[in-house]
């Protein structure tokens, strides 16, 4: 359900995309992007655009785990599992109004920013 359509958001906005490693890299740009929003939102109080801003998140996580290639073994179990996770964390924010999950959320994927933009 999520996964098409951050795939499609990210396909209609890009269309000159050059490869599968960009799009990966724009993907983790985009969950920082709508934490923030809706970190924002959170403190706000506005709980549409919190429900909007961490499904966009959510959405693009699931994307992810979709898109693992499963026979590069233990590198994509590691990642299925921590993107499950992000997934946990980002609902917990959203029900809870709970920034902090946001914050983690983010820590997590600055750093897999990082490594992806180190290794591409």
């Amino acid at each position: 359900m999520y996964g098409s359509s951050a795939h499609n958001i990210y396909a209609q906005n890009n269309v000159g995309i050059e490869s599968p490693a960009k799009l990966i890299e724009m993907l983790y740009e985009g969950v920082l992007r709508f934490n923030a929003q809706a970190k924002k939102a959170i403190n706000d109080k506005n709980i549409e655009k919190k429900i909007y801003w961490t499904n966009r998140s959510i959405a693009i996580v699931v994307e992810l785990v979709s898109v693992l290639d499963k026979s590069q073994g233990e590198v994509s179990d590691y990642l299925n599992g921590l993107y499950n996770y992000q997934i946990q964390l980002l609902t917990t924010a959203s029900l809870r109004g709970d920034t902090t999950k946001l914050d983690e959320v983010s820590t997590v994927f600055k750093a897999l920013l990082e490594a992806w933009r180190e290794t591409t």
